[in-house]
């Protein structure tokens, strides 16, 4: 998929929420991009669309949040503060990646640790606005499922 324009928070939302309806216990999807980009609100977006209303704080200094939703338990990771892809380890992702949903931002710091069925989604940015753009790519059998998901308009 080339991209998804995202004009607004209520845009952000709407590729969140209809991300969220095809989310299942095993997906994993990192969320990249510069700080500010949106990777929290992003996350913030999709679990609350798979039911789970509670606070969402951003998990950058505790690494980790779990929150329990109908669809399975949402696992959101920030992994800004790893020095090295190994410290992972420590986090118990093995059973996010086999269990939960795992939202996981700045994935790019677990290299070659990643599983190699994920979606990516890469934000950034347009220059000189608030705007956002969504690039999504899908790994493994994420492509497939990527290709079949309707998730917004895409830019021309």
């Amino acid at each position: 998929m080339d991209g998804v324009a995202l004009d607004d928070l209520a845009a952000t939302r709407l590729l969140a929420a209809r991300l969220a309806k095809a989310l299942r216990p095993g997906d994993v999807v990192g969320l990249a991009g510069d700080l500010g980009a949106g990777k929290t609100t992003f996350a913030r977006a999709v679990i609350r669309a798979l039911g789970n209303e509670s606070e969402v704080p951003s998990p950058t200094f505790t690494l980790v949040q779990t929150y329990d939703t109908p669809a399975g338990t949402v696992w959101h990771v920030d992994l800004y503060r790893l020095e090295a892809p190994e410290e992972a380890f420590e986090l118990a992702l093995e059973d996010a990646f086999r269990e939960g949903i795992t939202l996981i931002e700045w994935p790019e710091r677990l290299a070659a640790l990643l599983p190699r069925d994920r979606l990516e989604i890469h934000l950034a940015i347009v220059t000189g606005t608030d705007r956002r753009h969504a690039h999504l790519v899908g790994h493994g059998a994420w492509a497939a499922r990527l290709e079949a998901l309707e998730l917004a308009p895409v830019d021309a």
